[in-house]
């Protein structure tokens, strides 16, 4: 009777050893897992964005006078022409040699601006004559499988590029040859107000040189106003670039005609951009956080049909992603897996429930992705977000996902 209790006490402990050796055990980490992949790699730069319209015209008072109230607003269409203000003289005042000189002086800044938009025009035209050629070479080689579908998409793209830089530089210079004519007739008004010959009365019709829409309206109730006062904006808002504001570190890797896409700007499918030119000059902003930033223009064109983007006006929003490099078929894995081993970059790759520390070797990063040049093959699983608790031969298992 005392062997069998004794045998039971024995068994009894052994079975309480086993659960606390069973509840105590090394548990395996918990880890979400990703698969090294193959494929296309896009690098980015991701800033907010907001459009413009390419050329606007600011119609402003040729002479001092009374002017009556404006009753255009902003969005109505106007005609190449038509009468936009009309501004009663102020009455004949000496002929002193200072006014004289001030629209003498914008007499001849007038004509400079309307030779510096001819020379525009010659340029843009050239521009489109060579941007026609190759397109016309591209055509022909792709016909003869020469060349690929994305070169000649790209020589279709530059020299549709190429008829809206010709089309903004002929806006331009007609705006110009109407501030000539508008500053000639303010100088010659004022000597004939002040040599008497001026009948009284009479009124200056303000028209506007270009058709368009009125963008916003500068000065609406009735007032004084004097020489080169800003009455109102005039433009076409069907001719958009967007503007993106980026950090002088990243504004070094965009280069001319680099793409770019335009999400959450309203709809759901992205727009299609190009960069036209990234503007030498930064200057300072200073950031959310109260940090001063140098910061630098990119100008960027729509490429995506209009009838796409027909309903964007000036001064909207955009979310842009701007591409400074792409590769195919490039091994990736996710960021989130990456992490810092001295001076190199390490993942844990996860085999038969065993995670393994691997040094790598990356050629290029980006937000959401790494293209890994060495340490890596694809389908290889990594751990995504590896804690304290994940280290070189440890058990892990893998967190599965609720939704699944």
């Amino acid at each position: 009777m005392k062997t069998s209790k004794r045998v039971l006490l024995i068994l009894l402990g052994a079975l309480l050893l086993g659960v606390l050796v069973w509840a105590f055990r090394p548990q395996p980490a918990l880890v979400e897992l990703a698969e090294v992949t193959q494929g296309r790699f896009e690098q980015t730069i991701e800033e907010d964005g907001k459009t413009r319209v390419r050329e606007r015209y600011v119609v402003s008072a040729p002479l001092a006078g009374k002017m009556r109230r404006l009753t255009l607003k902003a969005g109505d269409t106007v005609k190449e022409g038509d009468t936009v203000a009309v501004i009663a003289p102020s009455a004949p005042g000496l002929l002193d040699a200072r006014t004289e000189r001030e629209l003498g002086e914008r007499v001849g800044s007038a004509e400079a601006t309307q030779q510096r938009a001819r020379a525009e025009v010659a340029r843009a035209r050239a521009a489109l004559d060579k941007s026609a050629a190759d397109l016309a070479r591209a055509r022909k080689l792709a016909q003869q499988k020469f060349v690929s579908a994305s070169a000649l998409e790209q020589a279709e793209l530059a020299y549709r590029l190429g008829q809206r830089e010709l089309e903004a530089a002929q806006y331009g210079e007609h705006a110009a040859q109407h501030e000539v004519a508008v500053a000639r007739a303010a100088l010659f008004m004022l000597r004939q107000e002040a040599g008497g010959r001026k009948p009284a009365g009479q009124r200056w019709e303000v028209r506007t040189p270009v058709a368009g829409k009125v963008l916003k309206v500068l000065q609406e109730s009735e007032s004084v106003v004097g020489v080169g006062t800003a009455l109102l904006e005039i433009g076409q808002p069907s001719d958009l670039e967007v503007v993106v504001d980026v950090l002088s570190s990243d504004a070094v890797q965009i280069p001319p005609g680099a793409k770019v896409r335009f999400e959450r700007w309203g709809r759901a499918e992205p727009l299609e951009g190009v960069v036209r030119r990234v503007e030498p000059a930064a200057f300072t902003k200073i950031s959310a956080l109260g940090v001063e930033e140098q910061r630098v223009n990119v100008i960027i064109d729509l490429a995506s049909p209009p009838q796409r983007w027909q309903t964007l006006g000036d001064g909207y929003k955009v979310d842009a992603r701007i591409v400074t490099a792409s590769l195919d078929k490039a091994v990736k894995v996710p960021v989130s897996a990456l992490f810092r081993a001295g001076d190199q970059w390490a993942v844990f790759v996860v085999s038969n429930g065993r995670a393994a520390k691997r040094i790598v070797t990356l050629s290029r990063r980006g937000a959401t992705e790494a293209v890994v040049q060495e340490g890596l093959k694809v389908g290889e699983k990594v751990a995504v977000h590896p804690g304290d608790n994940v280290s070189d031969g440890k058990t892990v298992r893998e967190r599965k996902n609720s939704n699944n």
